[in-house]
């Protein structure tokens, strides 16, 4: 009497949280990794199903030696002092991202604070 529904071929199956909020990751850019050799996810893990994570380059204090503190605060990453660039905030594939080689939580204030600088300028 009825047809049958036909099977689409899609398996839904539960979403893993490989990119959590504040992990670190090796820069995707291999030209620009001598003087930014990290990013750091600052996107919620609310939207992991998104295929891309908001991010903040890691800079070597070197390299943005001359960025406002506020803006551009410092961060430790396995013993090394760098600077989060907050103005250069931008989204980058989940595919882009490889390896997890840290992970900043006990810093997350300070990056919101300097994504707080770029967004309302407090």
């Amino acid at each position: 009497m009825g047809r049958k529904p036909r099977h689409s071929g899609c398996r839904l199956t539960p979403l893993v949280n490989r990119h959590a909020q504040f992990d670190v990751y090796a820069n995707p850019s291999h030209s620009a990794a001598q003087g930014i050799p990290y990013v750091v996810v600052v996107q919620s893990d609310l939207l992991d199903a998104l295929a891309t994570r908001m991010t903040i380059p890691l800079a070597s204090v070197t390299f943005a030696d001359k960025a406002p503190e506020k803006l551009c605060p410092s961060i430790a990453v396995k013993g090394q002092q760098l600077r989060a660039l907050a103005h250069y905030a931008a989204p980058l594939p989940t595919r882009s991202l490889r390896q997890v080689v840290a992970n900043v939580a006990p810093q997350a204030s300070t990056l919101i604070a300097a994504m707080d600088v770029v967004i309302a300028g407090v």
